[in-house]
């Protein structure tokens, strides 16, 4: 099995001839101003055998890229919808009416499930989601080998289920740019990162037991623009400072060969 770094928290993972991309974006556009699409973040089209999403963010779902990288009928998993009325859900909606115009096979599955694609099995794990929306984190397993996608999630109290159950890991992939929101439907606004800082990141992939440890939800060469959300200045240096030997920093584009 072998793993590349799309850019933002995409990643493509290949295995046995067959590819499965998590969190695919190819267009952050509508969320992020001023933002160009990077050389490697997009895959091969029509040829993936499904597709995860670790929550309906725009920056992590995107029904047009994933129609366009899919294989007819793919499956797409994906977590349950919001609670509460539109407000409420305000940052899933527009990932929700696209997944729904593209006529996607998404399904809804919960914490713990298990789920078989060509030759991977993927597992939803427990998440905890910065603005107070549903989110999954997935364990994908495949020629003996094992790597963790962790969205954009907080650190939580859920590692060391997934540890127990799961460790080591070959490579697990982190949320590690801290953003701090300040977004008009979640006020008065908090100080605490809506996603793990490096520090954090560390910590979970010391947990996970991860051989690399793998720093995302960050864009090096284009910090995002927009109002209310502040990141970690260096990500990619803080974490090296705290992973130390598990840190494995990726470029945008490039594979990490798990087997070798």
């Amino acid at each position: 099995m072998r793993v590349r770094r799309l850019g933002w928290a995409g990643v493509e993972v290949e295995a046995a001839g067959q590819r499965l991309v998590i969190d695919y974006v190819a267009d952050l556009s509508p969320l992020f101003t001023g933002w160009r699409a990077g050389v490697g973040l997009t895959a091969p089209s029509g040829t993936a055998a499904g597709a995860l999403v670790t929550h309906l963010h725009r920056d992590h779902t995107d029904a047009a890229a994933l129609a366009e990288v899919l294989a007819p009928g793919a499956p797409v998993l994906r977590p349950a919808r919001g609670h509460g009325d539109d407000v409420d859900n305000v940052t899933t909606l527009l990932s929700e009416r696209e997944l729904a115009g593209h006529r996607l096979a998404a399904e809804v599955v919960d914490t713990w499930a298990e789920r078989e694609i060509g030759p991977f099995r993927v597992t939803a794990v427990p998440s905890l989601d910065g603005l107070g929306d549903p989110q999954l984190n997935w364990v994908v397993e495949a020629d003996g080998l094992r790597l963790f996608h962790g969205g954009d999630t907080m650190f939580h109290g859920w590692w060391w289920l997934v540890a127990r159950r799961f460790r080591p890991f070959d490579a697990v992939f982190l949320p590690a740019n801290g953003a701090v929101v300040d977004a008009p439907h979640l006020q008065p606004p908090s100080p605490v990162p809506a996603a793990m800082d490096p520090f954090q990141a560390a910590a979970a992939a010391n947990i996970l037991d991860a051989r690399h440890a793998v720093p995302m939800h960050y864009e090096p060469e284009q910090p995002v623009k927009l109002p209310g959300y502040v990141e970690v200045v260096d990500p990619e240096g803080e974490f090296r400072e705290h992973a130390g030997q598990r840190a494995r920093v990726l470029a945008v584009g490039e594979w990490l060969d798990l087997a070798a």
